[in-house]
C-alpha cells in the first residue's frame, strides 16, 4: 500500500514528467518532423544511464572452499571488479524484446514525420487493447467478457473518429494527393508499432511467468519487485543502444540541422567574468525531453511495481487526456468536435475495459476458493 508521499511522488513523476514529456516532443517533432530517430537515441542513452549503477556491483562472485577434506563452505569474494548483477532473466529473451521494443519505440517517433498530430498520436496509441485482445485470442486461447468486447469496440470507433478528425485539411482548395498519402503512410506506421506492441506484451507475459513469478512467490519484498523492473528497463534500452549505429547518418543530420535553430540564453547563470554562451533552442527542448522521458518512465515503473493494473491502466487513462487537453491547449486550438468524441470514447472504452477485467480475475479467484 503506497503511503501519502509515495502517491506524491509516483503521481508526480507520472503527470509531470510524461505530460512535460509530450509537449517537448510536440514542440521538436513540429519544427523537426524527421527527429524521431534522434529524439529515440536520447531517450535510450539516459535511461540506461540512469539504471547502469543499479545493475553493477563490485563484488566478484562467491566462491566454494574446501577445507582438510570437510564440506565445501562458501566464502564471499571482496575484490572490487566492476561487474554485472546475476539477471533474473537469460539474455535470450531480452534479444526478441530488445528488437521488438527499438523498432516499435522508432516507429511511434518516426511517425511524426507524416503529418501525424499529437493528437492523433495519444489518440491512436491508446488502442493497444484492441491488438492485445486479437493476438491473446489468436495465440494465447483467451476468452473476454462481453464487457470487454463492448469496451474494445468503442475504443475502435474513437479511434477512427480521431484518425479521420486530422485526414482532411480545413481547407478544401488545400487539399493535396500527396498529404493525404503521407498521413495514411502515418496511420499505418502507428498501427504496426501497435501490433508489434501486442506481440512485445505476449513475449512479456510469457517472461514473467517463466522467470519473474517463480522467483517473486519467493520473496515479497518491494526491493525485489523495484529490482525486477529495474532490471527490465536497463536492458530493454541498453541492449538497444548499437541498433542506432544503423541511423547514425540520421541522427548526426538531425543534430546538425538543430544547431542552426536560434540561440536562447542559457537558464543558468554562474559567477564568472565571462557570460554563459547561449544554446540552439531545439538542443534546449530535446535536453528537456530526454530528462522528462526517464521521469516518465520511472513513475510509470513505480507505479506499476506497487499497484493494481486497473490502477495503472486508470491513472495512465487519465494522463493521456491530460496530455492531449495541453496539446490542443498549446499548439492545437479547441480542436474538432469529432476529436473530442473520438478521444472521448477512446478513455472510456478503456477504463470500461480495465473493471471489465478486473471483475472477471475477481470471479475466477471465487471460483477457484469454491
Amino acid at each position: 500500500m503506497l503511503s501519502l508521499s509515495d502517491w506524491i511522488t509516483t503521481l508526480s513523476l507520472v503527470f509531470g514528467g510524461c505530460c512535460s514529456n509530450a509537449i517537448t516532443l510536440e514542440r521538436i517533432t513540429s519544427d523537426y518532423p524527421h527527429s524521431g530517430v534522434l529524439v529515440t537515441f536520447f531517450q535510450f542513452l539516459i535511461v540506461t544511464l540512469y539504471g547502469l549503477p543499479s545493475q553493477f556491483t563490485l563484488h566478484g562472485p562467491d566462491k566454494e572452499v574446501q577445507a582438510n577434506g570437510s564440506h565445501k563452505h562458501t566464502v564471499a569474494r571482496r575484490r572490487c571488479i566492476p561487474r554485472l548483477k546475476k539477471r533474473r532473466v537469460p539474455l535470450l529473451p531480452y534479444f526478441l524484446q530488445v528488437a521488438l521494443f527499438f523498432v516499435l519505440s522508432t516507429l511511434n517517433n518516426a511517425a511524426f514525420a507524416y503529418h501525424i498530430p499529437m493528437t492523433v498520436h495519444i489518440v491512436f496509441r491508446s488502442g493497444g487493447m484492441i491488438i492485445n485482445m486479437f493476438l491473446g485470442w489468436m495465440f494465447a486461447k483467451k476468452r473476454y467478457t462481453p464487457r470487454q468486447i463492448v469496451s474494445v469496440i468503442v475504443v475502435t470507433v474513437g479511434i477512427v473518429l480521431t484518425t479521420l478528425s486530422a485526414s482532411k485539411p480545413k481547407s478544401q482548395a488545400s487539399i493535396h494527393i500527396t498529404d493525404v498519402s503521407l498521413y495514411t503512410q502515418g496511420i499505418l506506421i502507428l498501427t504496426l508499432a501497435l501490433i508489434l506492441s501486442g506481440f512485445l506484451g505476449l513475449i512479456q507475459d510469457w517472461v514473467f511467468t517463466q522467470y519473474i513469478k517463480p522467483s517473486q512467490s519467493q520473496s515479497t519484498s518491494d526491493t525485489f519487485s523495484q529490482s525486477s523492473w529495474q532490471e527490465n528497463m536497463f536492458y530493454l534500452h541498453s541492449l538497444a543502444l548499437p541498433l542506432f549505429y544503423f541511423s547514425k547518418e540520421n541522427i548526426t543530420n538531425e543534430l546538425a540541422r538543430m544547431s542552426t535553430s536560434p540561440h536562447v540564453s542559457t537558464p543558468f547563470r554562474v559567477m564568472l567574468h565571462t557570460p554563459l554562451p547561449g544554446m540552439p533552442s531545439m538542443f534546449m527542448y530535446l535536453l528537456m525531453n530526454t530528462a522528462t522521458q526517464l521521469l516518465c518512465v520511472i513513475g510509470v515503473n513505480r507505479l506499476t511495481g506497487r499497484v493494481s493494473s486497473l490502477t495503472v491502466t486508470l491513472i495512465l487513462t487519465v494522463r493521456k487526456a491530460v496530455s492531449l487537453l495541453l496539446s490542443v491547449a498549446i499548439y492545437g486550438g479547441q480542436g474538432s468536435a469529432k476529436m473530442w468524441a473520438g478521444a472521448s470514447l477512446v478513455f472510456i472504452g478503456t477504463i470500461g475495459y480495465s473493471i471489465g477485467s478486473r471483475r472477471e480475475q475477481t470471479e475466477q479467484i471465487k471460483d477457484k476458493t469454491e
